[in-house]
């Protein structure tokens, strides 16, 4: 007998997205997660000392903001408020000057300088047109028509390009080591195609949405998305590690919120041996090295407008955050390493004790590197904020196999879900037409290893789920539409 519609595993924001999804549509669902508490890679804690509230992994959320799926759900409902700093993004150079990436374009182009026109062509297409793009690029690319083709076409052109060509168009540093930094988040080299994507993505999602966090931290995002779905009638167990799919309850479909490797473990001989095996071999990318600081004041930045941004980039020239990325990907520690720096407490004094700050930082490192990245980590941030040694309370040091141990899904550190070289990240975990299908049609991959890929925004779950309710719950497209406001189904051809 069947004991419930749905079982979701593993709740994060994609597995939590999916089963509110499944909700939705009128479904009964449970979800197991085997952490103590809801979010994956969307949670807060107290890392260093009392009353400094860090957020474990991910912290800055664009693609969250602009997400299709989050905006359909309206989260703001069940809590969640988007802080948005004074600039997105600051990226300071060693002579105390800095490129910005502001929500106004005319500011962003103003601090590039000669290359502030070529910068507004390459976005300008596309400024006003998120709600039309967004959706067609947050999706798996191979399953059904885009909403609009001449577009997204429009985009892809664009977007196709490794980091490295786009770089071509700018004469000036400042450009172009924003550029690297913006392509940067997908931890791949400066070479690899569609790492441009990323940057323009990127980049027009803080002309479009911002740059936000949540108040209080990302914690809300995975709290907000449980208690929509408890709202609805899902349940959630927490502290329940699954190993097996014939532990759970019976369900006519099963969503996997893990890796393709983990899948074909839970999954065991449901899954035909040569598709496994492909799961099995998945490839993951770079890892990252976190550090989760205490501060006793606001980071002394030499640059001015970091000291009114939310996330700051530092690796000046496009070189060096080259340099940096690919000796990652080739299985070296940078010496002088590129960094995500993000600065809530300017913004969210909540998180911090009153004059207290919480910084978070990481550096790219060799999947499952066992070293210590510390040292480097700190001279690099020195070198724009002299002083900011005398300002440490505490430190959360988090290399590879830490960042796995609070989440089995970063494997070896990986928080990008595997790796986003060579098309990996619009082609993953295999090259199929419906990726979240299994060749077992009752189980379905929800992860950030199925496209869109790495990010907060839930969309992998979210199409996931449409095709579990077409290809299972033998629902119409316009059905899917009534019941879950709007979304749109991708073409659910089988599985390969």
């Amino acid at each position: 007998m069947v004991e419930v519609d749905a079982v979701v595993v593993g709740a994060g924001p994609n597995g939590l997205t999916a089963a509110v999804t499944l909700a939705r549509a009128g479904l009964t669902v449970r979800v197991y997660e085997a952490a103590a508490e809801v979010g994956g890679g969307t949670r807060t804690e107290e890392l260093t000392l009392p009353g400094f509230r860090h957020d474990v992994c991910s912290a800055v959320h664009p693609l969250g903001a602009g997400s299709p799926a989050f905006r359909a759900l309206s989260l703001e409902r069940h809590g969640v408020t988007w802080v948005e700093p004074a600039i997105p993004l600051a990226h300071p150079f060693p002579d105390g000057s800095a490129a910005i990436l502001a929500r106004s374009v005319a500011e962003t182009a103003a601090v590039l300088g000669h290359d502030g026109a070529t910068y507004r062509r390459l976005i300008g297409p596309f400024l006003g047109r998120w709600n039309d793009l967004a959706p067609d690029v947050l999706r798996a690319q191979l399953a059904g028509l885009p909403k609009d083709p001449l577009l997204l076409a429009r985009f892809g052109v664009r977007a196709a390009a490794p980091a490295a060509l786009l770089a071509r168009l700018f004469r000036g540093e400042h450009a172009r080591g924003l550029l690297a930094g913006l392509a940067a988040h997908a931890m791949a080299p400066l070479g690899s195609p569609a790492t441009g994507g990323v940057a323009l993505l990127f980049a027009l999602a803080a002309h479009e949405v911002g740059w936000p966090f949540p108040a209080g931290g990302s914690q809300a995002l995975a709290d907000a998305l449980a208690e929509h779905l408890r709202s609805l009638g899902g349940r959630i167990e927490t502290g329940r590690p699954v190993r097996d799919l014939g532990e759970l309850p019976s369900a006519r479909a099963y969503l996997l919120d893990v890796m393709p490797e983990h899948l074909a473990a839970l999954a065991g001989p449901r899954l035909p041996d040569r598709f496994a095996e492909r799961l099995r071999r998945y490839r993951h990318g770079p890892a990252a090295f976190k550090i989760d600081y205490a501060l006793s004041g606001p980071v002394p930045w030499t640059a001015e407008p970091c000291t009114r941004a939310g996330t700051v980039h530092l690796g000046p020239s496009f070189t060096e955050i080259g340099t940096a990325l690919r000796a990652a990907y080739d299985g070296a520690a940078p010496e002088t390493p590129f960094l995500i720096v993000a600065q809530p407490t300017l913004f969210d004094p909540s998180r911090a004790p009153a004059g207290s700050h919480v910084l978070w930082v990481y550096g790219h490192v060799p999947l499952g590197w066992t070293g210590d990245l510390t040292g480097a980590i700190e001279r690099q941030i020195e070198r724009f904020a002299p002083g900011f040694g005398d300002l440490v309370l505490a430190r959360a040091v988090a290399g590879p196999a830490t960042v796995e141990a609070r989440n089995p899904d970063n494997v070896g550190g990986d928080i990008a879900g595997g790796a986003c070289d060579h098309l990996r990240l619009l082609f993953r975990p295999t090259l199929a037409r419906v990726p979240y299908a299994t060749p077992d049609p009752g189980i379905y991959l929800c992860s950030s290893a199925t496209p869109p890929g790495p990010g907060v925004h839930g969309m992998c779950g979210h199409h996931a789920a449409l095709v579990a309710l077409r290809r299972v719950f033998r629902l119409s497209g316009e059905e899917v539409r009534r019941r879950c406001g709007g979304s749109r189904t991708p073409d659910t051809g089988r599985a390969s």
